[in-house]
Order: C-alpha cells, then structure tokens, then sequence
C-alpha cells in the first residue's frame, strides 16, 4: 500500500529527515514513536504533500506520489487527521462531515448546501458520524462541541474522504483518559482494509492499536517491529529514558 524509500528533507543545512524507510501492507496499522523533534510530522507532511522532499521517493498503491500536489494524493485515497483542529466552526457537525466528503468526491457545492445533497451524502455522513461517535451531535454546530468532540471530528473529516490509507496525527492529544478509550475504541472499529499510520504520544494507545511500531529519533528511523519488540528494546528505552516507565 505504501513504500517510503530513503526520504530525506533538509531545511538549509539541517536535515530533519534522514533516509526514512519504511513499508506498510493493505489493512496495516503501523504508530510512530518518537520524543519531541524526532521527525514525525515531518514526515507527515512529506507524505501527504504540504513538504516536498529533498531526495527519496513515496510510492502509493503503485504510484509514485513523490511529487504529486495534495490533491492527487487525496484522489489516490491519502487523507490526513491533523494534531490540531482544523475545522469550520460556524457549521454543524453535519455539514462539515458534508463538506468533507463532498470535496473528496471531486464535486463543488455552497458550503451550506453540499452537507444536505442526496441521499448517497446523508449515508456517508450517517455513517461516517456513527464511526467517530458523533452520531448524536450531527446538527450541533463545532463552536459548540467539546474538545474531544472536536478531536473525533477531525478523524471523521479523513474518514468521510473514503481513504485507502488514513494518517493520524496525534489523534488524542489533549484528551483526558476517558476519551483515550474512545479513540482506542474508535480505532479497532475502524475496517481492517484501511491503511493506518499513526502518530500517538499516549505508549498505551500506541501499543495497543498497532500491529507494528517505527520509532523515529532525530529525523531517522532507529528501530521497526512488533509492540512487544519495541517494548525489549534496549535503545529504544534509552530513547525515552524514565518516560517509557509508564509504557
């Protein structure tokens, strides 16, 4: 599903990605684990676009997307949950799920219209809201929404694009634990033909949703295999140091 080949970026002379690699299977959920200023959402950003590299290559379902602009990424079947919200305040949980999975389609509506358009959007909204747990917020406008709310939304708006792969950014961050479970739960719920890459900072998370783990450390890939792996490795707990206590 996706092959990453010796990507690197370099901003002037420092380089914040150095020869990543890494390769993930139809259906695969693989987290990515790193302190602070590893490079995680530097890769992020390379793989779905908004970064351009300075060498190496992206290869998604056969293509090759290296160069490819956000959009095509997003036609090819690449969306993205961001660690930060990023959504319309002013509409309803609705019509943003419609926007969402209008863009994706390839069609333009007004931003009022194009979440009330047929009933095939309604499907995909109604579905899509039962995913993320959203289901009895649909009509609520986000201004209005909780913080975790708010955090279920953005994986909806990726979901309502119907992915091939999924990429999530942190998608707990700034919950408590109650809505850790959530996402725990939203996750193995998700279809296991979806391709996930996820950044998550909470070890218990990580671990539990992943059938394999990348751990990134100053922009390079330091270690690659099972949770159970990740949790004997002697340089990966250096990495970490008394933080992976609680892991």
């Amino acid at each position: 599903m996706l092959e990453v080949r010796n990507l690197c970026k370099n901003f002037g002379g420092l380089a914040v990605a150095k020869n990543i690699s890494l390769s993930l299977k139809k259906g695969e959920r693989r987290v990515v684990l790193g302190p602070n200023g590893a490079g995680k959402t530097t890769l992020f950003n390379l793989l779905a676009g908004t970064l351009t590299p300075t060498s190496g290559s992206i290869i998604l379902g056969g293509r090759n997307i290296t160069r490819a602009p956000v959009e095509k990424r997003a036609r090819l079947g690449l969306a993205r949950s961001y660690q930060k919200n990023n959504l319309f305040e002013g509409l309803t949980v609705r019509e943003n799920l419609g926007l969402a999975a209008t863009t994706a389609s390839g069609r333009t509506a007004s931003l009022r219209c194009c979440a009330h358009d047929g009933a095939e959007m309604q499907d995909i909204i109604a579905e899509v809201a039962e995913q993320v747990g959203l289901s009895d917020s649909l009509d609520k406008p986000v201004s209005s929404c909780p913080y975790g709310n708010r955090r279920q939304l953005e994986v909806g708006l990726a979901l309502a694009a119907r992915p091939k792969l999924l990429l999530m950014d942190e998608p707990t961050s700034g919950v408590g634990p109650n809505m850790i479970d959530a996402f725990d739960k939203l996750i193995h719920a998700l279809p296991r033909d979806l391709t996930m890459l996820i950044i998550e900072h909470d070890f218990d998370l990580g671990f539990n949703v992943a059938d394999s783990i990348t751990v990134l450390n100053y922009g390079e890939v330091v270690f690659e295999g099972s949770p159970e792996a990740t949790r004997q490795s002697r340089e990966v707990k250096e990495i970490y140091l008394g933080d992976w206590n609680h892991a």
